[in-house]
């Protein structure tokens, strides 16, 4: 059997994802087994290595380095700084560029500071926004056997998510959602749309995107053959959806969807993008610069990552 090879980008040097991506890997053998590609830069992960005096050797059969040229040294600061932000993006373009050729079935990303990318001159918000320039209809979304949230829209102002809360594109994010979820597992699944407002606008009394927009586009993706329904209040819908498997959330902006997922899942929860050609996954936290460097970061949500990557490469 030919094992599927899964790409890890470091991150940002100055965050906690090397340290994550170093632990998961030291438990190698509680990972599935898979050929695994480190994207960064062996001065990276020997400083980290030694610091949290890690018995981690490779190259080896199972995990090898795929070295990423950078613009510069990292820095050792543990904040946003304009060279970490450099490399952490030489790291993820490179690991992108593979698994584009087909080098790699599917990608894990460690977290990037947005801070760091913006000192250093890069325009993209995060990896989704970087991956939704050659692939528009990439959508972000949020996997835990806890709870499963779809984000309509992510990393804009939330006067821009609530501007973009329209008939039209919400019913066709829907029929995205529908066939990207049913191209990664063979059922289908049934989405509950939140509502925009308090009440889900309680019949138009306090808001009318509901009435005018949301419901709509729900009716017409039902009439498609799409298990969907909503609007619900957001202050429930998250609960109705919990524990289910097969029942997916679909929150209208970030933190609608994100504060109920990280209360529920943030130690074992995974960022998982829709609508590539090769599978995407990354843990469901940040850089966490306050404790980077201290050997404290949980690598959980990594490894959770790792295994969803692995488990998707393997059955496309």
């Amino acid at each position: 059997m030919t094992l599927p090879k899964i790409g890890i980008s470091l991150g940002d040097p100055g965050g906690v994802g090397p340290e994550v991506t170093l632990k998961s890997l030291s438990s190698f053998s509680s990972l599935p087994d898979a050929r695994y590609v480190l994207f960064g830069s062996q001065a990276v992960i020997d400083n980290e290595r030694d610091a949290l005096n890690l018995d981690i050797s490779f190259p080896n059969d199972s995990i090898s380095l795929h070295e990423v040229d950078g613009l510069s040294d990292p820095s050792e600061n543990r904040k946003p700084t304009p060279s970490n932000g450099a490399l952490s993006f030489r790291y993820f373009e490179e690991a992108v560029q593979q698994a584009q050729k087909g080098n790699i079935q599917a990608l894990v990303t460690a977290p990037i500071s947005k801070r760091s990318w913006d000192l250093a001159g890069i325009s993209w918000a995060g990896h989704t926004e970087y991956l939704s320039r050659s692939y528009p209809e990439a959508i972000m979304f949020f996997w835990s056997e806890d709870l499963k949230v779809a984000l309509y829209t992510h990393h804009i102002p939330l006067q821009k998510a609530i501007a973009k809360v329209k008939e039209k594109p919400l019913f066709e994010f829907i029929g995205r959602l529908d066939k990207y979820m049913n191209s990664i597992q063979s059922h289908s699944f049934e989405f509950v749309v939140a509502g925009l407002n308090p009440h889900a606008g309680e019949q138009g009394l306090l808001g009318s995107e509901e009435s005018k927009h949301i419901l709509p586009a729900i009716e017409k993706a039902r009439s498609n053959g799409i298990r969907v329904s909503g609007p619900f209040p957001p202050d429930v819908v998250f609960r109705d959806a919990r524990n289910k498997k097969d029942k997916v959330a679909i929150a209208l902006y970030h933190d609608q969807g994100l504060i109920p997922f990280k209360l529920l899942a943030f130690d074992r929860g995974v960022n998982l993008t829709l609508g590539l050609p090769f599978i995407r996954t990354s843990p469901d936290h940040g850089t966490a610069f306050d404790i980077a460097g201290k050997g404290i970061a949980d690598p959980n949500s990594m490894i959770e990552a790792i295994r969803l990557a692995h488990r998707f490469a393997s059955t496309r």
